[in-house]
């Protein structure tokens, strides 16, 4: 049937396609292509599986460093060195769209696909964070929305004995509609292990291996490259369906494979499903692929060749099994019980050809559907909102009469508010493991067969980049690099999870630009490459485009885990101090989003200065002589000191402050967002020896005060402007969220 039907531009149009495109399809065949053909096309041409709009930008990003193993681009995902002759997989992935449309049965699949990403290269996954963003808990369909998507990611992670160490979650007006869901994987691979997504050696077998192939998820690139609409919002067709069951017998099975040398090359069936994983294994190895579809086990009826290949179905693996080996490789699988397939062979004409029970349905070159995709440069125009917000008018800004209250409220925020309710529903943690989990500034995951640890940390404030794109992205990547180090972490690199709206609208391009050009260069400047990623545009509602958001995913490496830091406050009398310039810089914080509702100002960082900080805190840390470590991001100074407080639920401490606002505003020192700050304590002993790193590293720094008491008391000159018990800090903290979704 699908030979009969016509293909023209109108058709082509209606799958993505544009009619440049193509007519450039039929240049590269010398021919008109098929129906099959033409989906095929039109999911490797979308923006989510060619990144025609972005990939250009990304020859800015730093991509190798003496750490990088497997770099950005190469694979689908990007590994480093730890030494002990290990690598450190780790990976991005977003699922936004799906998400409003399914969000249990979307975020459970976000986590399984990129979890899949991780372990075909042999990197056994050891822990997944998520990076959420939602409209207001006020409404209604954001809370279904928000509990939801939690239910999913953790049906997913549970079921798949996978660690669940922290994240971070963000609400504001801007996601309304059009939630952010994405997944952070990092996974631990023996480098003479790794395994590339490469079809090689003419004659192979190519192996199906997995579940069953339905029609759920048929054009789910396509769905994912364009705008959500209120119709949209219903077609849960382009949703895949998950089994986190299925998938930790997959994964275990594959990681078998890979142990005993029985495989060439490995991808998973993610986005287009059976097509990528045919054409792009084939690219990498600069050969060819030809499969029978009639061999693809099939859990419906009547499938065409069409819903085959762009099928999203989850728990599936494309394999190349080493010739010989077959019959090793079948005991594995039957072992976990996993069904596999032959379904074609490596062939060496570089040609993707799709048969059905032997007669040919598709024939295009591998590498038309890969490296001859489209790459485009959007026009760009700096947005006219920008003239109106940089216009932060301080003098309108009441200082509040009662700054507890402020503290209060800020805490009350659900960004800032603990996130402990949603991680107990992450029950599969191997405390073996996890050193630290969710609940300080990064998560701590010993290195199995050392006496090292990774130190993983996922940031990005929306709002900051919303205000100024270029340096927000450096703020991105400063704060993941801050928290890494605060927990006494060498920062390695980054995956960037890209979240934006529409490229085609040259505001949004002109933003997703300077994102991209402040990531580069705060990589580049604390070289921190980026080694893998993923670009999610479309990110729009019927009101508008999401802020931009680029996710920064990064892993550092703790050479002695026993010397790791937390974020509370430890010992009664342990003196406070604050590394980095006080500030009373106030633009884009929430303390202005929430107290005053102005989403207003022009967020700037000083990158170099960042740069000292990170080192003279991590010598500090490495030295012995601290205590706890917390860097200011949301809710500034104050916000910081409170959690150091109360993070420790078992552990509540107070602490007295003494500030000397001097010149600067008040309500700004307390409350203000500027970046390159950190809170640490320590005996006070070691006071002059911390006072020597940083004068050596030129890191300015303040005495602040001491833990201890039952209030966190903050006072200007003595004057008391602060005065809140502990206990009242933790129970507002705490029940944020759990407040507003019961």
């Amino acid at each position: 049937m699908e030979a009969t039907i016509k293909v023209n531009a109108a058709m082509a149009k209606e799958l993505g396609l544009t009619e440049e495109e193509f007519e450039r399809i039929k240049t590269l065949l010398g021919r008109t292509p098929n129906v099959t053909e033409l989906g095929v096309f039109s999911a490797m041409w979308s923006e989510h599986c060619s990144y025609k709009n972005s990939r250009k930008l990304f020859k800015l990003f730093p991509t190798k460093g003496p750490q990088v193993v497997v770099g950005a681009g190469e694979e689908n995902c990007g590994i480093v060195d730890i030494g002990d002759g290990l690598g450190v997989a780790f990976k991005i992935e977003s699922h936004n769209h799906p998400s409003a449309v399914e969000p249990f049965e979307a975020s459970a699949t976000g986590i399984g696909g990129c979890l899949r990403d991780i372990f075909t290269t042999g990197a056994r996954p050891i822990a997944v964070l998520g990076s959420l963003r939602f409209g207001s808990l006020d409404k209604e369909k954001v809370k279904f929305l928000f509990k939801e998507v939690i239910r999913g990611l953790a049906h997913y992670a549970n079921t798949a004995e996978v660690n669940a160490v922290g994240g971070e979650t963000y609400f504001d007006e801007s996601y309304e509609g059009n939630p952010l869901v994405n997944a952070f994987v990092v996974g631990i691979v023996k480098k003479d292990k790794i395994i590339k997504g490469a079809a090689s050696g003419v004659g192979n077998p190519v192996y199906y291996i997995g579940g069953d192939t339905g029609r759920d998820g048929v054009g789910g690139a396509s769905f994912a490259s364009k705008e959500i609409t209120e119709e949209s919002t219903t077609d849960t067709s382009s949703v895949a369906i998950g089994d986190a069951e299925l998938g930790k017998r997959l994964r275990e099975a594959c990681l078998e494979l890979i142990e005993k040398d029985l495989v060439i090359g490995m991808q998973d069936m993610g986005a287009a499903g059976l097509t990528c994983s045919s054409c792009e294994t084939a690219t990498r190895s600069g050969t060819g692929i030809e499969i029978d579809v009639s061999l693809v086990p099939q859990r419906e009826k009547k499938m065409t060749p069409y819903e085959i290949l762009l099928s999203e179905s989850q728990e599936r693996m494309l394999a190349i099994l080493k010739n010989g080996k077959e019959s090793e490789a079948f005991e594995v699988l039957k072992k976990w019980k996993i069904n596999a397939v032959k379904i074609g062979k490596v062939t060496g004409d570089k040609m993707m050809r799709v048969k059905e029970k032997g007669v040919v349905v598709c024939e295009v070159p591998a590498e038309a559907l890969t490296k001859e995709a489209p790459l485009y440069d959007r026009e760009t125009k700096e947005p006219a909102y920008l003239k109106e917000t940089r216009k932060l008018d301080l003098a309108s800004i009441k200082m509040p009469d009662d700054l507890s209250s402020v503290l209060l409220k800020l805490l009350d925020s659900p960004t800032i508010g603990s996130k402990e309710a949603q991680y107990k529903q992450f029950t599969s943690i191997d405390k073996k493991t996890v050193i630290q989990g969710a609940g300080s500034d990064a998560a701590v995951i010993r290195v199995p067969g050392t006496k090292k640890a990774l130190a993983i940390s996922v940031d990005c404030n929306g709002r900051h980049c919303y205000l100024n794109p270029h340096d927000g992205a450096m703020i991105a990547v400063a704060e993941a690099a801050r928290n890494i180090v605060c927990s006494g972490g060498r920062p390695l690199a980054i995956t960037d999870g890209l979240n934006f709206g529409s490229p085609m609208k040259p505001e949004n391009y002109w933003q997703f630009t300077k994102c991209i050009e402040g990531l580069a260069h705060a990589c580049s400047v604390l070289e921190t490459p980026v080694i893998s990623g993923n670009a999610s545009f479309y990110n729009e509602n019927p009101k508008g485009a999401v802020d931009p958001t680029p996710i920064v995913g990064m892993v550092g490496l703790i050479e002695d885990a026993s010397k790791f830091v937390t974020q509370d406050f430890k010992n009664e009398n342990d003196v406070i101090f604050l590394l980095g310039k006080p500030s009373d810089e106030m633009a884009g914080s929430e303390y202005l989003y929430i107290v005053h509702r102005e989403k207003k100002g022009n967020p700037t960082i000083d990158i170099e200065l960042e740069k000292r900080l990170q080192k003279a805190c991590l010598e500090a840390i490495t030295s012995g002589i601290i205590s706890s470590a917390h860097d200011c991001s949301e809710g500034g100074l104050t916000v910081a000191l409170a959690e150091s407080c109360v993070t420790n639920a078992k552990r509540l401490t107070g602490a007295t402050i003494n500030i000397d606002t001097q010149s600067m505003r008040l309500d700004g020192m307390l409350f203000g967002e500027a970046p390159s700050r950190i809170i640490v304590s320590l005996d006070k002993k070691n006071s002059e020896n911390l006072k020597a790193i940083c004068e050596k590293a030129n890191v300015p720094y303040l005495e602040l005060g001491r833990v201890g008491g039952e209030n966190l008391l903050i006072k200007d000159k003595n004057k008391t402007i602060i005065d809140v018990p502990v206990k009242k800090l933790s129970n507002t903290w705490r029940n944020a969220i759990p407040s507003r979704v019961k």
